[in-house]
Parts: structure tokens; C-alpha cells; sequence
């Protein structure tokens, strides 16, 4: 697999991500083309029987007119609204609040597992590209064979060395009588 290869895969997975990441915040509740209207100016458009349907939302009201041109507005707490509408004959439909817009955590909180992921896929990533091509390379052992030049200490070459001598001989009084210790 080339580096050019590699970079296309890494360029189409960024845009991806920030794909999913613009529809997350566009979010289904966008109309642009419906117009907004004034509470009043609703109701006065019910009462002359211009509005077809409704669909209301906690305080928002969207829907459509009789020539099918959407509209939005924003109620008050109106007790007698509802009863308004039945009058003119306007087709009611309720839904449940939509919830806020995701706090940053809980944007990070959903997304966590698909950045862990894509982290670890990008550590066995480099890790294949500097181990040689083995993706478990990381757990090579790097211990050097020692030749007699190396590794031969002598006890002329520890003699000085009060601590050395000590241990020496706590070694040859515990091999004498193993009871003491």
C-alpha cells in the first residue's frame, strides 16, 4: 500500500467525519422556507380560514396554509387557542418538545467510542510503518546478547565496594545456617 493510497483513505475519512458532523448539528427540525409569523397574525389568519394543519411543539407552532405554503410561529400559554382552531376547522397534531441543542459533552460523550476507534487504528497505523510492517511490533524485545568482555565482573573489579562485600557475606552466613534468617 503507497503513502499516496494512505493519504486518499485518511483525506475521505475526514471528510466523513465532518459530514456526519454538519448533519448532527443541521438536525431535522431546519425549514427554510417556511415563513414566520407573529402570534396575532396567526390567529387572525385561522379566524379568516386560511390555515389548513398545525402541528404544535411545546410553544411552537409550525404548519401549513390552504394553498400548502408552510408557516411558524410561537405561542403563548393560550387556553382558548386550541379550541380557536377546532372552530375553523384546522387540523391539530401535537409532538413532544424537542430537546436542546447536544451540549459539547454530550456530543464528545456520543462520539467517544468512534474517536477511541479511529485513535487506535491510527497507532497500529504508524506502528506499521515504523516496526518493519509487523502490526505487533511494538513487543519486540531489545535485549543484546552479552559477550565475555561485556558481562565478566570479577571480585577484583567489586573490591572497594563495602555495600558488595556486606551482601557477600549475609549470602555465605545464610548458606551456612539458613535458621538465622
Amino acid at each position: 500500500v503507497s503513502n499516496f493510497s494512505r493519504n486518499i483513505a485518511l483525506w475521505v475519512i475526514i471528510a466523513l467525519l465532518v459530514l456526519a458532523l454538519f448533519n448532527l448539528f443541521q438536525g431535522p427540525g431546519t425549514q427554510g422556507s417556511a415563513t414566520t409569523l407573529a402570534y396575532s397574525q396567526f390567529i387572525s389568519e385561522v379566524e379568516s380560514g386560511q390555515v389548513r394543519d398545525v402541528t404544535i411543539q411545546g410553544n411552537t407552532i409550525s404548519g401549513h396554509y390552504t394553498g400548502g405554503t408552510p408557516f411558524n410561529s410561537y405561542a403563548p400559554n393560550d387556553p382558548d387557542m386550541v379550541r380557536k382552531l377546532n372552530q375553523h376547522g384546522v387540523t391539530i397534531s401535537a409532538a413532544p418538545d424537542e430537546e436542546g441543542t447536544p451540549t459539547l459533552f454530550a456530543i464528545l460523550l456520543n462520539w467517544f467510542p468512534m474517536l477511541l476507534l479511529i485513535g487506535v487504528w491510527i497507532f497500529f497505523m504508524r506502528q506499521m510503518q515504523s516496526g518493519g510492517g509487523k502490526a505487533m511490533g511494538f513487543g519486540k524485545s531489545k535485549a543484546r546478547l552479552l559477550t565475555e568482555r561485556q558481562g565478566n565482573v570479577t571480585f577484583g573489579d567489586v573490591a572497594g565496594i563495602d555495600e558488595a562485600k556486606e551482601e557477600l557475606e549475609e549470602i555465605v552466613e545464610f548458606l551456612k545456617d539458613p535458621q538465622k534468617f
